[in-house]
């Protein structure tokens, strides 16, 4: 399960995270994301993604389960190959969607990784994230912190702000 709230980055922000949290890394991330032959993830909250970085990973994402974040089932699985991935699902039925590029720093602070993200054609955004949903008070007591209140949330995805923004692949 990933317990995650995202909030839009503010003046400052980034200077109060370097001075309270250890740095991990930096990285780009490219992620392809798929359509299922069968349904509409759009319609079923759901998500599936190749993530290329400094390995390649394929995740599900399920529905979100409650309100206020972006907690929701997730399955993730390395791959060796982006290619074979890719000829795999479109045998399957799947079809390539949209992509999404972005730089990511990433923190840690009291079990909790806080990514500074930087996406290409949507701006900048924080992500505090926890693999326990029964923290999930802790990652708003961070964003507190930081400066944010629960109600600058945001619980869409890129995927889904890019898509009100109408962005193609």
């Amino acid at each position: 399960m990933e317990v995650e709230a995202k909030f839009k980055l503010k003046d400052g922000v980034l200077e109060k995270i370097e001075k309270i949290a250890r740095f991990l890394e930096e990285k780009e991330e490219y992620d392809l994301y798929f359509s299922h032959p069968c349904r509409d993830f759009a319609k079923t909250d759901e998500a599936l993604r190749l993530r290329v970085e400094n390995r390649i990973k394929m995740t599900y994402k399920g529905p979100k389960v409650d309100n206020e974040t972006k907690t929701r089932e997730e399955v993730n699985l390395l791959i060796d190959s982006f290619e074979n991935a890719v000829r795999l699902l479109e045998f399957l039925g799947f079809k390539k969607f949209k992509s999404i590029r972005k730089k990511r720093r990433i923190y840690e602070l009291d079990r909790a990784i806080i990514c500074v993200d930087k996406v290409e054609g949507l701006g900048d955004f924080l992500e505090i994230e926890l693999r326990v949903p029964e923290e999930k008070e802790r990652i708003f007591e961070i964003a507190r912190i930081l400066g944010y209140s629960r109600e600058e949330s945001i619980r869409l995805s890129y995927l889904e702000l890019l898509e009100r923004l109408n962005w193609k692949v």
